[in-house]
């Protein structure tokens, strides 16, 4: 793992299967998302002896950039009266690995939603020599736009089908747009003082 992980045991005897069972569990958080920042697994057994369920706690504690925390528990109580704590830190590791699918998906949905990342029009025609050129709109509508409006200089890198995210305003000719900013082309920007 290539995050710092932290263990620590109350209660319960610290073996060396042990520690190896959470390293190796541990390790395959990564798997599901590898921007885990920390990991703190703490196992104790508060209690000796409890009428129903585990007398094991097992606790992971995870932190995933910006600022999510993630926490999976398994308290004493839970499950089997003599449930294996291997078994427990087992079940505790499946729902920190459910946690951090769900986050990914989240995190997934929330890129696909910004805003100026959604393909708006596609560039339909070119006029490269007079810096102009066309959209089409998803719903079909032609909009003007001129080199001045392209963001972050990309007029040049623009060929007719260049998926782009864009803001019109109707001028004295029709529709024009105000920001044209490239979504979806392949290919690497190209510098004036290179060419």
């Amino acid at each position: 793992m290539n995050v710092p992980l932290e263990i620590s045991f109350r209660e319960v005897e610290k073996t060396q299967s042990l520690e190896d069972l959470i390293r190796g569990e541990a390790a395959s958080l990564e798997e599901v998302n590898d921007h885990v920042s920390s990991c703190r697994v703490s196992v104790e057994q508060p209690q000796k002896h409890l009428k129903s369920g585990s007398p094991y706690r097992v606790r992971i504690d995870m932190t995933v950039p910006p600022k999510h925390e993630i926490v999976a528990r398994r308290e004493p109580g839970q499950g089997e009266m003599h449930e294996e704590i291997e078994t427990v830190i087992l079940d505790t590791f499946d729902d920190a690995r459910r946690q951090l699918r769900e986050l990914g998906a989240r995190q997934e949905g929330e890129e696909k939603r910004h805003p100026g990342q959604e393909t708006t029009a596609l560039v339909h025609h070119l006029v490269p020599e007079q810096d102009f050129g066309f959209l089409k709109t998803l719903d079909g509508r032609d909009v003007y736009f001129h080199r001045n409006s392209v963001a972050n200089k990309d007029f040049d890198r623009l060929v007719v089908g260049t998926g782009v995210w864009h803001t019109a305003e109707m001028g004295e000719k029709g529709l024009q747009a105000t920001t044209v900013r490239i979504v979806d082309k392949p290919g690497a920007r190209q510098d004036k003082a290179s060419g």
